[in-house]
Protein backbone atom coordinates (compact mmCIF):
# COMPACT_ATOMS: atom_id res chain seq x y z
CA UNK A 1 0.00 0.00 0.00
CA UNK A 2 0.86 3.32 -0.66
CA UNK A 3 2.34 5.20 2.24
CA UNK A 4 0.12 8.16 2.84
CA UNK A 5 -0.07 8.61 6.56
CA UNK A 6 -0.50 12.16 8.23
CA UNK A 7 2.05 13.00 10.81
CA UNK A 8 2.45 14.55 13.63
CA UNK A 9 2.28 17.88 12.56
CA UNK A 10 -0.05 17.21 9.88
CA UNK A 11 -2.74 16.59 12.67
CA UNK A 12 -1.67 18.85 14.95
CA UNK A 13 -2.52 21.38 11.60
CA UNK A 14 -5.53 19.74 10.67
CA UNK A 15 -6.89 20.59 13.97
CA UNK A 16 -5.71 23.81 14.62
CA UNK A 17 -5.94 25.78 11.33
CA UNK A 18 -7.80 23.31 9.59
CA UNK A 19 -5.90 21.95 6.81
CA UNK A 20 -1.72 20.65 5.79
CA UNK A 21 -0.29 20.36 2.78
CA UNK A 22 2.53 17.79 1.59
CA UNK A 23 5.27 17.48 -0.42
CA UNK A 24 6.79 14.40 -2.44
CA UNK A 25 4.06 12.17 -1.15
CA UNK A 26 4.58 9.59 -3.02
CA UNK A 27 7.67 10.02 -5.54
CA UNK A 28 8.00 11.04 -8.69
CA UNK A 29 7.46 7.42 -10.09
CA UNK A 30 4.18 6.94 -8.64
CA UNK A 31 3.29 10.30 -9.76
CA UNK A 32 4.17 9.73 -13.26
CA UNK A 33 2.03 6.73 -13.14
CA UNK A 34 -0.75 8.14 -12.30
CA UNK A 35 -0.19 11.39 -14.10
CA UNK A 36 -0.11 8.92 -17.60
CA UNK A 37 -3.23 7.16 -16.40
CA UNK A 38 -5.08 10.67 -16.08
CA UNK A 39 -4.09 11.54 -19.02
CA UNK A 40 -4.95 8.31 -21.09
CA UNK A 41 -8.67 8.71 -19.66
CA UNK A 42 -8.22 12.60 -21.10
CA UNK A 43 -7.43 11.31 -24.14
CA UNK A 44 -9.91 8.66 -24.63
CA UNK A 45 -12.33 11.24 -23.75
CA UNK A 46 -13.99 9.86 -20.62
CA UNK A 47 -13.92 13.24 -19.07
CA UNK A 48 -17.33 15.59 -18.99
CA UNK A 49 -17.97 18.92 -17.96
CA UNK A 50 -18.65 19.51 -13.85
CA UNK A 51 -21.74 20.83 -12.99
CA UNK A 52 -22.67 22.80 -9.79
CA UNK A 53 -24.86 22.18 -6.78
CA UNK A 54 -27.15 18.84 -6.52
CA UNK A 55 -29.89 17.01 -7.36
CA UNK A 56 -32.67 19.16 -8.44
CA UNK A 57 -30.34 22.17 -8.45
CA UNK A 58 -27.58 20.81 -10.39
CA UNK A 59 -26.56 22.85 -13.47
CA UNK A 60 -23.78 23.60 -15.75
CA UNK A 61 -22.41 27.05 -15.46
CA UNK A 62 -18.43 27.12 -16.88
CA UNK A 63 -18.09 30.91 -15.67
CA UNK A 64 -18.16 29.22 -11.79
CA UNK A 65 -16.86 25.88 -12.62
CA UNK A 66 -14.53 24.94 -15.98
CA UNK A 67 -13.14 21.62 -15.34
CA UNK A 68 -13.75 18.43 -16.78
CA UNK A 69 -14.43 15.26 -14.49
CA UNK A 70 -14.74 11.53 -13.91
CA UNK A 71 -14.77 9.24 -10.81
CA UNK A 72 -12.64 6.77 -9.96
CA UNK A 73 -14.11 3.61 -8.48
CA UNK A 74 -12.40 0.89 -6.02
CA UNK A 75 -11.03 -1.81 -8.36
CA UNK A 76 -10.31 0.51 -11.27
CA UNK A 77 -8.64 -1.32 -13.56
CA UNK A 78 -5.62 1.36 -14.17
CA UNK A 79 -2.83 -0.13 -11.46
CA UNK A 80 -2.04 3.14 -10.17
CA UNK A 81 -5.65 4.19 -9.91
CA UNK A 82 -6.04 1.32 -7.93
CA UNK A 83 -2.91 1.93 -5.73
CA UNK A 84 -4.26 5.35 -5.42
CA UNK A 85 -7.81 4.14 -4.31
CA UNK A 86 -6.12 2.26 -1.72
CA UNK A 87 -3.92 5.04 -0.45
CA UNK A 88 -6.95 7.44 -0.08
CA UNK A 89 -8.21 5.28 1.98
CA UNK A 90 -5.54 4.61 4.24
CA UNK A 91 -5.58 7.97 4.27
CA UNK A 92 -9.02 8.20 5.43
CA UNK A 93 -8.69 5.59 8.32
CA UNK A 94 -5.97 7.59 9.68
CA UNK A 95 -7.51 10.83 9.82
CA UNK A 96 -10.13 9.13 11.55
CA UNK A 97 -7.97 6.94 14.25
CA UNK A 98 -5.80 9.96 15.05
CA UNK A 99 -7.92 12.80 14.55
CA UNK A 100 -11.34 11.42 15.80
CA UNK A 101 -12.82 12.86 12.95
CA UNK A 102 -15.25 9.40 12.43
CA UNK A 103 -14.93 9.23 8.84
CA UNK A 104 -16.83 6.51 6.45
CA UNK A 105 -16.61 6.09 2.55
CA UNK A 106 -15.57 8.57 0.27
CA UNK A 107 -15.45 9.16 -3.50
CA UNK A 108 -12.88 9.98 -5.72
CA UNK A 109 -12.87 12.39 -8.74
CA UNK A 110 -10.28 13.41 -11.24
CA UNK A 111 -10.64 16.84 -12.20
CA UNK A 112 -9.26 18.46 -15.71
CA UNK A 113 -8.74 22.15 -15.95
CA UNK A 114 -7.82 21.85 -20.15
CA UNK A 115 -6.01 25.78 -19.92
CA UNK A 116 -7.74 28.12 -21.65
CA UNK A 117 -8.59 30.22 -18.16
CA UNK A 118 -10.97 27.89 -17.00
CA UNK A 119 -11.68 28.54 -12.57
CA UNK A 120 -13.51 27.05 -9.94
CA UNK A 121 -15.15 30.16 -8.26
CA UNK A 122 -14.75 30.80 -4.43
CA UNK A 123 -17.19 27.80 -2.68
CA UNK A 124 -17.14 25.52 0.21
CA UNK A 125 -17.20 21.27 -0.24
CA UNK A 126 -20.24 21.15 2.95
CA UNK A 127 -22.49 22.97 4.70
CA UNK A 128 -22.82 22.66 8.51
CA UNK A 129 -25.29 20.75 10.15
CA UNK A 130 -25.22 18.40 7.35
CA UNK A 131 -24.73 14.50 6.84
CA UNK A 132 -22.45 15.82 4.25
CA UNK A 133 -18.55 16.23 3.71
CA UNK A 134 -16.09 16.30 5.80
CA UNK A 135 -12.82 16.21 4.84
CA UNK A 136 -11.42 17.10 1.30
CA UNK A 137 -8.05 15.67 0.16
CA UNK A 138 -6.37 16.90 -3.65
CA UNK A 139 -3.66 15.34 -5.07
CA UNK A 140 -1.80 17.32 -7.78
CA UNK A 141 -0.05 15.72 -10.93
CA UNK A 142 1.63 18.51 -12.82
CA UNK A 143 5.33 18.37 -13.23
CA UNK A 144 7.13 21.36 -13.74
CA UNK A 145 4.59 24.04 -12.62
CA UNK A 146 5.28 27.68 -12.91
CA UNK A 147 3.04 30.26 -11.28
CA UNK A 148 2.52 32.21 -14.83
CA UNK A 149 0.03 28.97 -15.44
CA UNK A 150 -2.00 29.74 -12.38
CA UNK A 151 -4.22 27.09 -11.33
CA UNK A 152 -3.88 27.66 -8.04
CA UNK A 153 -6.18 26.57 -4.87
CA UNK A 154 -6.92 29.15 -3.39
CA UNK A 155 -7.56 28.89 0.91
CA UNK A 156 -9.55 31.14 2.43
CA UNK A 157 -8.40 30.41 6.72
CA UNK A 158 -8.95 31.98 9.61
CA UNK A 159 -5.15 33.28 9.36
CA UNK A 160 -6.04 34.46 5.68
CA UNK A 161 -5.85 33.55 2.61
CA UNK A 162 -3.43 30.61 1.91
CA UNK A 163 -2.06 29.71 -2.21
CA UNK A 164 -1.18 26.01 -2.74
CA UNK A 165 0.50 25.36 -6.12
CA UNK A 166 -0.82 22.68 -8.05
CA UNK A 167 2.82 20.78 -8.13
CA UNK A 168 3.27 16.97 -9.17
CA UNK A 169 2.95 14.76 -6.08
CA UNK A 170 1.60 17.28 -3.61
CA UNK A 171 -1.00 16.72 -1.46
CA UNK A 172 -3.45 19.28 0.35
CA UNK A 173 -5.83 18.18 3.24
CA UNK A 174 -8.83 20.24 4.49
CA UNK A 175 -12.24 20.43 6.44
CA UNK A 176 -14.81 20.47 4.54
CA UNK A 177 -17.03 22.18 6.39
CA UNK A 178 -14.49 25.16 7.68
CA UNK A 179 -12.21 26.13 4.94
CA UNK A 180 -13.95 27.91 1.61
CA UNK A 181 -11.58 27.50 -1.57
CA UNK A 182 -11.37 28.46 -5.34
CA UNK A 183 -9.09 27.38 -8.11
CA UNK A 184 -8.17 30.52 -10.15
CA UNK A 185 -7.98 30.52 -13.54
CA UNK A 186 -5.46 27.50 -15.30
CA UNK A 187 -3.86 29.16 -18.64
CA UNK A 188 -2.09 25.34 -18.83
CA UNK A 189 -3.63 22.08 -18.35
CA UNK A 190 -4.39 20.64 -14.86
CA UNK A 191 -4.79 17.83 -13.17
CA UNK A 192 -6.25 16.48 -9.44
CA UNK A 193 -7.08 13.76 -8.12
CA UNK A 194 -10.04 14.55 -4.95
CA UNK A 195 -10.68 12.02 -2.45
CA UNK A 196 -14.25 13.68 -0.22
CA UNK A 197 -14.89 11.82 2.62
CA UNK A 198 -17.86 11.40 5.18
CA UNK A 199 -19.05 10.69 8.09
CA UNK A 200 -19.71 7.27 9.21
CA UNK A 201 -23.52 8.41 9.64
CA UNK A 202 -23.52 9.56 5.76
CA UNK A 203 -25.89 8.13 3.53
Amino acid sequence: MLPVSPRNEDIQSLGERGWFTRDRLLGEPEALALRAEALARVDAGRLRPAGIRRGADHTLDTATRGDLITWVEPGADEPAFARMHAAFTQLGEALSAEAYLGLGRFDLQLACYPGQGERYARHADAFPGQSNRRVTAIYYLNPGWEPAQGGVLRLYTGEGVVDVAPRLDSLVVFLSERIEHEVLAAHAPRLALTAWYYGRTAG
